[in-house]
């Protein structure tokens, strides 16, 4: 117990400089971007006091260490605010150490606020997070299941028509970029099929109807879930049938074929069991990969997420939802890649936490 514990505090504390490193890159990136964001939000036709006043609003008038300062005493979970109500009625948290008129405070990450909704970045961000995990974990079961079906049929019947069919296919959809299939296959079951298919084009995950009120629409679901699981689904057809093949090779599969067992509980009850390693590897890093790369297959399909969310921030030069979202989703994947690696180390005993 207390080698996990000293495990997780150290891979905790290795995210923790990550998400530093993570802070800092997009800092110093959106602040080389061109672009002014004071003037966009005041307008043509303001005189340059209005600019001043919102640049001072916005803490964009202050020279850019200080700028960094107060970013990353933002967004960290311990940082110094003042003490007075605005403090409270802005950060929030558990005071932990009182320092004259500020305090250190135990607080929820603040991503600051939006430049042009005025809401605050980490609401935006929850409030579209849920269309995202449900689009990556649809995307993902898809993946998984007829990943490892089609793996396990490809082992079973190598050099066959079959095999190298599916091999084929499967290096076919690792080589099409996801944006492209996510288009290819929007016109075609969404436009030109969709009297067949009963699918859309666009849609969301729930709609509301006059009459009946807000619903969950599964449907609106399948095609952007499948253009995000192609490339994944690849990967895992070919990461099975190569461990499925590397593992029937071994001496107890033969013993236990020897023995009488079936093909059944050989193939499932041996061989995938022994097979699944480098797959669930694959597949939990992949949940996370999915929730990043949703972007534009979210954008193509009209989806309410955070790619639609971000893609707009970045068309309207508000950086502090873009650069909330990076930081959201460099943090799912810390999280996502430490509960890898400790899931890895549960299912097969020989693997050590170091």
């Amino acid at each position: 117990m207390s080698r996990i514990l000293g495990f997780l505090l150290r891979r905790l504390w290795q995210g923790a400089l990550v998400l530093v490193g993570v802070a800092l890159t997009v800092f110093f990136l959106f602040n080389v971007l061109p672009g002014d964001p004071v003037a966009l939000l005041a307008g043509q036709r303001s005189d340059a006091a209005t600019r001043a006043a919102i640049a001072a609003d916005l803490g964009l008038d202050q020279p850019l260490p200080a700028q960094l300062a107060g970013y990353l005493n933002d967004v960290s979970p311990l940082g110094l605010h003042p003490r007075d109500s605005a403090g409270v009625a802005k950060y929030g948290g558990v005071t932990l150490l009182p320092l004259g008129p500020k305090a250190l405070v135990l607080k929820t990450p603040y991503l600051r606020r939006s430049f042009q909704s005025n809401k605050e970045v980490l609401s935006i961000l929850l409030d579209h997070f849920t269309g995202t995990l449900w689009l990556a974990v649809a995307a993902m079961l898809l993946a998984a299941v007829l990943g490892i079906g089609l793996g396990i049929v490809a082992a079973l019947k190598p050099h066959s028509w079959l095999d190298r069919l599916l091999v084929s296919t499967s290096v076919l959809g690792i080589s099409v970029p996801s944006f492209v299939a996510a288009i290819l296959i929007a016109m075609t079951f969404g436009f030109y099929w969709s009297r067949w298919t009963g699918l859309n084009l666009t849609g969301q995950l729930y709609e509301t109807d006059p009459f009946t009120g807000r619903h969950l629409v599964l449907r609106n679901l399948v095609l952007p879930a499948f253009a995000l699981g192609i490339r994944p689904l690849a990967v895992i057809v070919q990461l099975t049938r190569s461990s499925m093949l590397d593992v029937m090779s071994q001496d107890y599969i033969r013993t236990a074929r020897a023995k009488g067992l079936s093909a059944y509980h050989t193939v499932i009850g041996h061989a995938l069991k022994n097979a699944l390693n480098p797959v669930i590897t694959a597949v939990s890093g992949w949940l996370a990969s999915l929730m990043a790369g949703a972007f534009f297959i979210e954008y193509i399909f009209n989806w309410k997420g955070l790619g639609t969310v971000t893609l707009r921030a970045v068309e309207n030069l508000d950086f502090p939802v873009v650069m909330g979202a990076t930081i959201f989703i460099a943090a799912i994947f810390v999280l996502v890649n430490i509960a890898v690696d400790v899931l890895y180390a549960v299912i097969d005993p020989r693997v050590k936490l170091g």
